[in-house]
């Protein structure tokens, strides 16, 4: 519905929809694993799952961030090629840890749950998508209007290339046992 929507029209109004309903999918993410952890809900699906569901959301987000940025009357280049490129790094991650998580898994039959790094780059990566939905919607003319955006996109890139450095080297193991 989030990708619907901001894609319907460049408009303030279907940015505002947007915004609300990408918090709403945040919140009600963060709370789901709140539940699950306090009644004792947690399942090896849930602790695959969930990450998983955390990527399509982020990366369905960055998407659509990506195709507005391009298709805008008046493209902001540098953004878009800058933005791209820290996109590219979130996507590698992504795809090289959920592969790790499922070779470690039917090798070895080890759910790799989300750790606290994990956690914090995915807040982090919300935190760019919200900036990066709420700034356009104000126009001041610094760095074509995207100051907040570059700042949280560098802060994005560092902690995805930092959280999935980490991954590798606890979980290398797994998949080398020679190491």
């Amino acid at each position: 519905v989030f990708v619907v929507i901001m894609m319907l029209s460049d408009a303030v109004w279907a940015s505002a929809v947007g915004l609300l309903l990408f918090i709403v999918a945040s919140l009600t993410d963060m709370l789901d694993g709140k539940i699950a952890r306090k009644y004792g809900l947690v399942t090896d699906f849930g602790k695959f799952m969930d990450p998983l569901a955390d990527k399509f959301m982020v990366i369905g987000a960055m998407f659509v961030i990506l195709y507005r940025s391009l298709a805008s009357p008046t493209p902001d280049k540098l953004f878009s090629n800058v933005f791209f490129w820290a996109f590219m790094i979130v996507i590698f991650r992504e795809l090289a840890v959920t592969s790790m998580r499922m070779v470690v898994n039917n090798t070895d039959g080890i759910v790799i749950a989300a750790g606290w790094l994990g956690k914090v780059k995915t807040c982090v990566q919300i935190l760019f998508i919200l900036t990066a939905i709420i700034e356009p919607m104000f126009s001041y003319d610094f760095l074509g209007g995207h100051v907040a955006s570059y700042v949280t996109m560098a802060a994005m890139a560092v902690m995805t290339l930092w959280s999935g450095i980490v991954y590798f080297k606890g979980y290398w193991k797994y998949i080398n046992p020679s190491v």
